[in-house]
């Protein structure tokens, strides 16, 4: 028995020194083991493989593609950086703190302690973004979750962003008024703000708010009957997003967009004489 002569077809297109039986799955070529790329079937040649490549629609990356999604205009952007913030925050606390929320110079730097009013004002709103607890932050993010991006969507980016600080500082006010000698750290004031502002709106567009009533009330015994809690920073935000949405609702027309901005201005005016007045109350 004799063997036959090799073929040329027999050998790689790309090393003809190297017999091969294999052939492109796409082309036909024959292709030594070297030049084999393994395909959905059999095996693909590097030109294949080349045009196969170039022709497949290109994909972005997850983190890239999240990021659009959440730039687009119905997205609640501002409820997630809120909740980023807070988490960062709260991570930054628990690395330079013994015990998270005790002992962090991070709480220190950032908490609401009415006697620094005069100071460091800027401490009314940094306190919204400190946690005391994994509980805490936990309670407070899950809230947010649930009524951030709803009300951002109806009230839109900026003045979601507006009804959440003026919220948490009508809650901080309250706490300068009421409770002086006492540091507050948490957004639940600025969050109460929010269960206001749902609670108006949903008046406004005639749906059934027994349940949120619900929900406010009892989350505000809880705040009455625990202690540690700051339930003035309660009060005092949900007195001040159900004022700010009630501006809102009464100003959504474009031809009354000016009188809005005069209105939110008014309320941040009303804070600050608020405040003034606090700090006298302190010092006198």
């Amino acid at each position: 028995m004799s063997e036959g002569s090799a073929s040329a077809d027999d050998f790689c297109y790309r090393h003809p020194d190297r017999q091969s039986f294999i052939l492109c799955q796409r082309c036909g070529r024959t292709i030594c083991a070297e030049c084999q790329t393994p395909a959905a079937v059999g095996v693909h040649c590097p030109e294949c493989m080349r045009e196969s490549r170039q022709s497949a629609p290109r994909t972005k990356p997850a983190v890239v593609t999240s990021v659009r999604r959440m730039a687009q205009p119905g997205a609640p952007l501002v409820t997630y950086v809120i909740m980023a913030l807070c988490v960062i925050v709260f991570a930054a606390e628990a690395l330079t703190g013994q015990l998270v929320g005790r002992g962090s110079p991070i709480v220190s730097a950032l908490l609401y302690y009415p006697p620094y009013t005069s100071i460091e004002p800027w401490r009314m709103l940094t306190s919204l973004f400190v946690h005391g607890s994994i509980i805490h932050i936990l309670f407070n993010m899950y809230s947010l979750f649930v009524l951030g991006p709803e009300l951002e969507r109806l009230v839109g980016r900026w003045r979601f962003l507006a009804l959440f600080l003026l919220s948490g500082f009508g809650g901080s006010v309250a706490v300068l008024l009421s409770s002086p000698g006492s540091a507050v750290i948490g957004a639940s004031g600025a969050i109460f703000g929010l269960f206001g502002a749902y609670f108006v709106i949903a008046r406004h567009l005639g749906g059934n708010s027994r349940q949120l009533i619900i929900v406010i009330v009892i989350n505000l015994v809880i705040g009455f009957i625990v202690p540690g809690i700051a339930w003035q920073a309660h009060v005092g935000g949900l007195l001040v997003g159900a004022l700010v949405a009630f501006l809102l609702v009464r100003t959504r027309d474009r031809s009354r967009r000016g009188i809005q901005l005069l209105s939110l201005a008014g309320v941040f005016a009303l804070l600050i004489g608020a405040t003034v007045a606090g700090v006298q109350l302190i010092g006198a």
